[in-house]
């Protein structure tokens, strides 16, 4: 049972809001909250599968390279997530955040002018981002146990893929303003687009063909960024040609309209950081613990985890825009509800995912490998985290229903509590047992305790305790 929420001021509609909002914006706020949640996530939906099979495609053709080549992408995995989670997610939510309650205020002007304020953000990022791996990736993939082959591959792969940062940076922020306005077909049409590209480019350019010379492990990331700047383009058209409710326009740039997305991405980036800290420490404990083998092992189990995250998008992006457009109209219990539905739902998926890849955890893993000490390490990390998915799902869902609200203290301090269980829980436990077992079961108690702390503290209305009415 939910705790009753502080009584809210009656919304303040603005004058005519009845007689000029768009449809699209009165079903986010009057639509039924699962035919709604479901309708606007199938498009998502979609959009995870694209995104899955980027990673699977990538994974399955640069197996065939070996070993090294698996170790190196592995080693490079959890830094490119992050750029897609920072970029999509947590900035991402922060645009789209800002756009919902413009919108669902009546602030039609702001709207559009957050357009170009979102662009200059990822633009600015995006080159950041690009200068940050370029220097000093090298060492990173080092520090996590990267050596020789395992560490060449990373190199290789991670300097193509992180030139092109700013590629993501501004699709990313095209797509988030157009989840704002509860528009998600656009880019799932976009993100398919640019896998339809990937499919055959992929191997054509890891193993050349005719005149086309075999890149290796780098052609993979040349595929990566192409198929990256046709779904930039397909976005980009989308919101110039007008076919957003939001539009860039000629804007007086505003410290305010800055800090709409900012208050809500910066603090949804630390919970990114936080997400993929875990990955990226634990790697680094089994990559010493067990050497490049472990670590490919790992790696190709963690992936599974890590495509619950555009999984979980799917429903995500929408909770951004429902609950951001009726905290914007004052609707908070229906905002309430909506998060809760959404986190349900999420639960079950993830669920049941991690409870096949517990009990068949080879279906996946010889995917992409059959060497027995890749096997045994992917396999002890599904058996023993698969079963805590449902409330990895559950919590990541609500961290997006909270950036919808802009109230991210809670999913943050979640995130911290999350990342001391995994990482100083998993280094204690190797220190005791010498067991790598035993680091993924701190993992495993870490998600069941992310999960269950943000549902109740979202269940009990800490998003509205000392808040005024949007």
């Amino acid at each position: 049972m939910t705790a009753p929420l502080p009584a809210a001021p009656p919304a303040a509609a603005p004058v005519g809001l009845s007689t000029t909002m768009s449809p699209r914006t009165r079903m986010l706020l009057e639509g039924p909250i699962v035919p709604t949640l479901l309708r606007l996530g199938w498009p998502n939906t979609l959009v995870m599968l694209a995104q899955a099979s980027v990673g699977l495609i990538e994974t399955w053709w640069v197996a065939h390279l070996g070993t090294d080549a698996l170790a190196g992408m592995a080693l490079v995995f959890p830094g490119y997530m992050m750029m897609q989670m920072l970029s999509a997610g947590a900035v991402g939510g922060g645009i789209a955040s800002a756009i919902a309650r413009a919108l669902g205020g009546g602030r039609r002007q702001d709207a559009d002018a957050l357009v170009l304020h979102a662009l200059i953000i990822n633009g600015l990022l995006g080159l950041v981002f690009s200068a940050l791996f370029l220097v000093w990736g090298g060492a990173l993939y080092a520090l996590l146990g990267g050596e020789g082959g395992s560490l060449q591959a990373a190199i290789a792969y991670s300097h193509v893929v992180f030139a092109g940062a700013i590629v993501t940076w501004i699709g990313n922020a095209l797509a988030s303003v157009l989840r704002g306005t509860g528009n998600m077909l656009l880019p799932a049409v976009a993100v398919i687009a640019g896998v339809v590209l990937l499919v055959p480019l992929s191997p054509l350019l890891i193993f050349g063909w005719g005149p086309i010379p075999a890149l290796g492990v780098a052609g993979g990331g040349w595929a990566v960024l192409a198929g990256g700047t046709v779904t930039m383009a397909i976005l980009a058209w989308a919101v110039l040609s007008g076919r957003s409710l939001a539009r860039l326009r000629p804007a007086r740039l505003q410290a305010a309209l800055f800090g709409d997305i900012l208050r809500v991405g910066a603090v949804a980036s630390v919970s990114t950081l936080q997400t993929t800290l875990v990955i990226v420490l634990t790697t680094g404990i089994v990559g010493r613990a067990g050497g490049p083998d472990a670590v490919a092992g790992y790696g190709t189990g963690a992936r599974l985890e890590y495509l619950l995250i555009p999984l979980v998008f799917g429903l995500g992006a929408p909770l951004v825009a429902l609950v951001g457009t009726n905290i914007g109209a004052g609707q908070r219990e229906r905002a309430l509800r909506i998060a809760l539905t959404g986190s349900a739902l999420s639960f079950a998926v993830c669920e049941v995912i991690g409870i096949l890849a517990a009990i068949w955890p080879a279906t996946w893993l010889t995917l992409f490998g059959t060497e027995p000490a890749l096997i045994e390490s992917g396999s002890a990390y599904l058996r023993l985290v698969g079963p805590a998915y449902g409330f990895f799902g559950m919590g990541l869902a609500l961290y997006f229903a909270s950036q919808g609200a802009g109230r991210l203290l809670w999913p943050l301090l979640a995130g911290m509590l999350r990342l001391a269980v995994a990482a100083l829980g998993g280094l204690l436990a190797l220190h005791l047992t010498g067991s790598v077992g035993w680091v993924f079961g701190a993992v495993a108690l870490a998600m069941l305790i992310y999960g269950a702390m943000l549902w109740w503290m979202v269940a009990a209305g800490v998003w509205f305790r000392g808040a005024t009415a949007h």
